[in-house]
């Protein structure tokens, strides 16, 4: 088998130069150089020896990726459209960082629990775990940990968490759809816990900004269960008729409520107005285009990876809970209406 240094002296140039070209450090590498060293990797079908390179690290270079996800709500995690992108970003990150990803989904806290602690990987990457999940697994696991859109209480350990600012992204939709003449207004969720409880706390604040105070009947909790779900549309399509507007904590909610209801006749916006919540790529198929708020998914990705990698590396994090910021992307399916309060 051909080796890094038969290749040097093939080429006439160092060990470390191939060695770099091979691992993607090129920045200080020639493109002639580069154009040679890969022609020469492909001519001899070279492939390297990862485990040797793990082993003279000390690392696995190995990052897991541990999601909950709940049985009543999904089939598969990782076809919802949020998701799915926040792993591709995770994976891409992971990958640029020169670490290899192990991906773990079950509803089962147990089940993760059980298997992560047997992992040889350098720090573990946390999604949809609420916080009795996040104590469990820190009494087990004591390598480096960074949780994705965690509200764990802070007394109740130290952790660090890549968040949104969940809070002010509802209070603004809320304070958008108020301004248009909306007063009548249905927040829907599928739990009052995490990232949902969050959202309908800015839904409530900036009702009360406006004199208005949030009424218990206008939280609706729909039942995400596939056996479940055509009861709790007919329920909702009944009941949205009390209101002008349908403000949902995520676009897939949106999207299947607007499907649902024009299909039994509804106009929107003209008859019901809908937002969504995170700029998921329903929101620009769906017709009209889903008004909505915009979270960076890509970025939160980036900097989960980021910030475990340098805690891998025994680099305190600068922020241990960081939240990055909304926009409101106002689209068709809000429409404006005539009030006289």
């Amino acid at each position: 088998m051909v080796t890094i240094k038969d290749m040097a002296d093939k080429l006439g140039i160092s060990s470390t130069t191939v060695s770099n070209v091979i691992h993607g450090k090129t920045t200080e590498v020639s493109q002639k150089t580069v154009a040679r060293v890969e022609k020469l990797l492909e001519e001899y079908d070279y492939i390297p020896n990862i485990n040797a390179r793990i082993l003279t690290q000390n690392y696995s270079k190995i990052i897991g990726v541990a999601i909950k996800s709940r049985k009543d709500k999904y089939e598969n995690i990782l076809a919802d459209p949020f998701f799915s992108v926040l792993v591709g970003a995770i994976e891409r990150e992971i990958r640029t960082q020169g670490y290899f990803m192990m991906v773990y989904t079950s509803d089962d806290i147990g089940e993760i629990l059980r298997n992560v602690i047997t992992w040889n990987v350098d720090g573990l990457i946390l999604v949809g775990m609420l916080h009795d999940d996040f104590v469990r697994i820190k009494s087990r696991y004591k390598k480096p940990m960074v949780l994705v859109d965690s509200y764990a209480p802070r007394d109740i350990m130290n952790y660090v968490n890549i968040g949104l600012q969940d809070e002010k992204g509802s209070y603004d939709m809320t304070s958008y759809l108020l301004g248009q003449g909306h007063r009548e207004i249905a927040f829907l969720a599928d739990n009052m816990e995490g990232v949902d409880y969050v959202r309908y706390i800015g839904h409530q604040k900036a009702l009360a900004d406006y004199g208005l105070k949030a009424k218990e009947k206008d939280l609706l909790i729909i039942r995400p269960g596939m056996l479940e779900r055509t009861s709790s549309l007919e329920e909702l399509y009944e009941m949205s008729k009390s209101y002008t507007a349908f403000m949902c904590c995520s676009d897939y909610y949106a999207a299947l409520l607007m499907q649902y209801f024009q299909d039994k006749g509804m106009k929107i916006p003209q008859d019901l107005s809908v937002t969504g919540f995170d700029d998921t790529i329903l929101a620009k198929l769906v017709r009209p285009a889903l008004t909505t708020v915009r979270q960076d998914v890509e970025r939160k990705g980036q900097l989960v990876v980021e910030q475990l990698v340098n805690m891998v590396h025994e680099i305190n994090p600068q922020e241990w809970d960081v939240k990055l910021p909304v926009e409101l992307v106002i689209r068709d399916s809000v429409q404006a209406i005539e009030t006289n309060s």
